[in-house]
Parts: C-alpha cells; structure tokens; sequence
C-alpha cells in the first residue's frame, strides 16, 4: 500500500523580515559622516540632505506595516562627537496577526562620549487584532546627548475602530555608563479599548507619547515644557540631567498637536522633516 504524503490543514504564510545597522562618525570640522550602512530584507534608510552637519536617516518598511511573525531589527551607533538623527518615513503600521504569534522589533542604539543621538520614530498604530513585541535598548556614554520619542495610537479612531482583541509588550531600556537610567513597560493583553477606560490606565485616551531627554542641560527644559503641556500630560526630571514626558490624548492628531512643540523645543527646531509633513 503506498503511503501518502498527508495534506498541510494550515498554509504557511509569508513573513517579513528586515534588518538595519547604521553608525556615523565625526570627521574633519566637525560634520558627522555615514561610517556604516547595512540594509536587508524590508528595510531601507534614505539620507535627507542636512545643513546642520549632522547625519539624518529615514527608515523605510517596505512591507508596508507589521503583522504576527514578522521580524524587524535595528542597529544604531553614534560614534565619539558623532550627531545622528534616525526618524521613519511614516507611522508604523501594526496589523492584524493571523495567529498568536507576535510581531517582533528590536531596536538597540549606543550613542559615545560627546555623541548625540535623536531617536524620533513616527507614530506606531496598532490595528484590531494586532499582537506586538517590541524593545528599545538604549546604551549612553555619560558624556552623550539623547532625545527619544515613542508615540503609540491605539486604533482609528476617525474609522470607528476599537481594540477588542490584541496584545502589546512594549519595553524601553536605557542604561547610563552601563548603570539603569530608566526602563518602562507597557504591557496590555485582550480587550485594550476597556484597559484604557480605566481611569488609572488611561482614562479613555486612544494615544500615548513618552518623551526621554538625556542631556546636562536637561533641567533647563522643565519650566519651559510644561508649559506647553495640557491638563493630560506630564513632565519631572529623574535626575539634573534626564527630563521625562509623558502625553496622553484622544487620538493621532490631538497628539502629534500635542508632540511637535516639545520636540521642537528640546531639538532646538531640528525635528525631521517627515514630522511636519
């Protein structure tokens, strides 16, 4: 009797896959130059010409957003007296997952003594149903500068949608000289549109910025600030040089409204040029 190869019940689906290193170095007078670029897979970065001598990246996901299985890497060094801006060309997107697997991005960034580093990402959008892991690791020479920004928005609301189903695991990690500085997790599973009724969580807001400068002249920032911030939002300093912020509003626009101001005034009007587009 001949045997037979028995039929796959569940298709194997396609997943996307993208993998990106970048590092600048200072050259002679100062300009920070691209030292290193590797790019595979559904990643790329373009280079807006800069006047400001520093190096300025744009990421591109060109498998237009993230779903379950899917697998993004990002590898980011600023080298001593290096100034580097990574930002992306668009929000990201993150999509339904067929299954209970996650989508995955990883982002580890080093900034060395005297470097600077703007991490300015557009905003990520969770869709019904999608499942997200994320990490952002973050590595600073005590001698080092760094702005980052992480803007989520939980659902179109504009659409009518709602996040009934969907998990997020998202962690920020950044350590001082090798020593933790500050480390947030958010951390949601199930039902995400009741999760933020709660008036502990969020109160009913659908979108979320967490801002973290690290700069000596940090402190300096805090007055000026918070008075840019509504009743929703939040400024301290961890310590004289690491000033935090945090923003909650009712959707996209209400928050990039809310965003831009601060990162205009912490980078000295050096936001990238997608953020105002």
């Amino acid at each position: 009797m001949t045997a037979h190869t028995p039929i796959a019940t569940k298709p194997m689906l396609q997943r996307a896959r993208g993998l990106l290193n970048i590092s600048a170095r200072q050259s002679s007078g100062g300009v920070s130059r691209l030292k290193n670029l590797r790019q595979q897979g559904s990643y790329r970065t373009i280079f807006p010409r800069s006047s400001s001598g520093n190096v300025e990246a744009v990421i591109i996901n060109t498998a237009g957003g993230v779903t379950g299985g899917d697998q993004f890497s990002t590898t980011a060094v600023a080298h001593t007296g290096a100034s580097l801006s990574i930002t992306t060309q668009a929000a990201e997107r993150i999509y339904r997952a067929p299954d209970i697997a996650k989508g995955s991005m990883k982002t580890k960034l080093s900034v060395h003594e005297n470097a600077q580093m703007f991490w300015v990402p557009q905003e990520t959008i969770l869709f019904e149903g999608a499942r997200l892991e994320r990490r952002l690791d973050v590595d600073l020479h005590a001698g080092a500068k760094f702005l980052m920004v992480e803007p989520l928005i939980f659902g179109r609301e504009a659409s009518g949608e709602t996040l009934r189903s969907g998990s997020l695991d998202d962690r920020v990690s950044i350590k001082l000289d090798a020593q933790p500085l500050y480390l947030d997790r958010i951390k949601l599973d199930g039902d995400i549109d009741e999760q933020l009724g709660r008036t502990a969580l969020a109160n009913g807001a659908r979108a979320v910025a967490n801002i973290v400068l690290v700069d000596p002249n940090a402190a300096s920032f805090l007055d000026k600030v918070r008075a840019k911030l509504s009743s929703s939002a939040g400024a301290s300093l961890l310590n004289d040089k690491t000033l935090v912020v945090r923003i909650l509003a009712a959707d996209s626009f209400a928050l990039r409204t809310a965003t831009l101001p601060i990162l205009t005034l912490l980078t000295d009007d050096g936001v990238p040029k997608n953020w105002r587009l």
